[in-house]
């Protein structure tokens, strides 16, 4: 086998690098989020002991989930990408409760509501779904 025999892969597009980073920060974000609540049910909330670990663990999981489809994005594995859009589209009515609250959260709000609909749109890019289903060279 030669140089000039392996067919080149398809370059990663700009649009599934944006998405699978902007997955991996939502899921960074959910896990660091269970860190915290496990260590502050374990130090400082005394009240909620049992049930902040809980949902510390809970939040662990929910976080890795994204982080492993944006690993698989970045790997061009078609599998990543439907927990992907689906982490994103989240971010959308979580984006409408925070801009209720007002004040500083609309600004969050603001922030949580543009990167789910940019990740939403880099991830159905047609230049995605391409690489994503090209057929297999044999």
């Amino acid at each position: 086998m030669t140089a000039e025999s392996i067919t080149p892969s398809p370059a990663r597009p700009t649009a599934l690098l944006v998405g699978a980073a902007i997955t991996a920060l939502q899921g960074a974000a959910l896990a660091g989020w269970g860190l915290y609540d496990i260590v502050a049910g374990f130090l400082w909330d005394a009240p909620a002991q049992g049930r902040s670990e809980l949902g510390g663990v809970i939040l662990l999981l929910m976080g890795a989930l994204p982080m492993l489809a944006g690993r698989a994005l970045l790997k061009a594995r078609r599998w990543g990408r439907s927990p992907a859009v689906l982490t994103n589209s989240i971010c959308l009515p979580v984006a409408y409760y925070m801009w209720q609250n007002g004040g500083a959260m609309q600004a969050a709000g603001v922030a949580v509501g543009l990167l789910g609909l940019v990740g939403i749109g880099s991830l159905l890019n047609p230049k995605v779904t391409e690489v994503l289903y090209a057929p297999a060279a044999d």
